[in-house]
């Protein structure tokens, strides 16, 4: 029993040191999505995030932001990775007999 107690010890220590690590890249990267808005002929891209019930927009220029575009979807692969990490950890307390919360 104190095999397992041990595997699940260092299985909840690895989740929990991932998790940080994603929660720091998260905090590192932009939310929102990036919206192109056609104005007299021309394109105009803008950063559309919701800050407070109120969508807010930014304005990033003419070209084409590709640098955040990726940045946005890094955060959407990182978010869905820890949505599973989350959930392994759930599921190491259920193991180790404690509630989730």
């Amino acid at each position: 029993m104190e095999v397992l107690q041990g595997i699940l010890s260092e299985s909840k220590e690895y989740y929990i040191n991932i998790k940080d690590k994603i929660e720091e890249k998260l905090a590192r990267l932009p939310q929102g999505s990036v919206k192109a808005r056609e104005i007299y002929g021309r394109k105009y891209y803008y950063l559309q995030q919701r800050v407070n019930n109120k969508v807010k927009h930014q304005y990033l220029g003419k070209e084409k932001p590709e640098d955040i575009i990726n940045q946005i979807k890094e955060r959407k692969s990182l978010e869905s990775e820890l949505k599973k990490v989350n959930n392994a950890l759930k599921i190491l307390k259920r193991a180790e007999g404690k509630k989730h919360g």
